[in-house]
């Protein structure tokens, strides 16, 4: 039996340097073509396959931390988990590496039009992009407006300025719009993210 832990406790906000923000770049436009009904996670872990089996990139989902209470062996060869919990993610979704880059990235998505809640982002998720910019790593986050059909991605600093600013509760859309690069979903890759990751890479240049 998996358990999930109960209750929560609330984030308490540490004074994090303010990153620069890039605000150079410029959202993708074109045609969108059906994302067959995916949730953003599936569309990426679909990408992530094409990029790996394509020799381009090799990213991969972290797994999610699993703290075991309860095994029984019911033989010598076998062992049951009986009791078993999630534990808190320390760090974000996927990592990987491109091009000689690390890359870092979070994901998430919303069914709001106008805006992107900040608080559907945790602390130690913030830390953690703030700690891989310092060592130079491709960091950002992909948000997807899943009733809008609409894919952003957008660089950590943008995301962790915006979080650390107390009179902010979501992004507007408008916001992403002008410090995001906006991405189509298509067939191979499903999600292709990787442009984005390049036009990134250029604007370190």
């Amino acid at each position: 039996m998996v358990k999930y832990p109960s209750g929560s406790t609330a984030a308490f906000r540490k004074p994090v340097k303010r990153p620069k923000v890039r605000r150079s770049f410029s959202h993708r436009k074109g045609v969108s073509f059906s994302d067959r009904g995916m949730t953003l996670e599936q569309q990426i872990n679909e990408s992530n396959k094409y990029y790996l089996d394509e020799g381009i990139a090799v990213v991969h989902k972290k797994p999610t931390p699993i703290q075991i209470v309860k095994v029984d062996y019911p033989k010598r060869s076998k062992a049951v988990i009986k009791e078993a919990y999630f534990r808190q993610a320390s760090t974000t979704d996927y990592n990987g590496v491109y091009q000689g880059y690390y890359l870092d990235f979070e994901s998430k998505e919303t069914h709001n039009k106008t805006n992107f809640p900040l608080k559907n982002f945790h602390e130690h998720q913030i830390f953690h992009l703030n700690a891989c910019l310092k060592q130079q790593g491709i960091c950002f986050t992909i948000i997807g407006f899943t009733s809008l059909g609409r894919y952003f991605v957008t660089p950590a600093s943008f995301v962790i300025a915006a979080w650390q600013d107390k009179n902010k509760s979501s992004m507007k859309l408008e916001e992403l719009e002008e410090n995001s690069i906006e991405i189509s979903s298509g067939f191979r890759p499903t999600l292709p993210y990787i442009d984005a990751v390049d036009q990134l890479i250029k604007g370190r240049k």
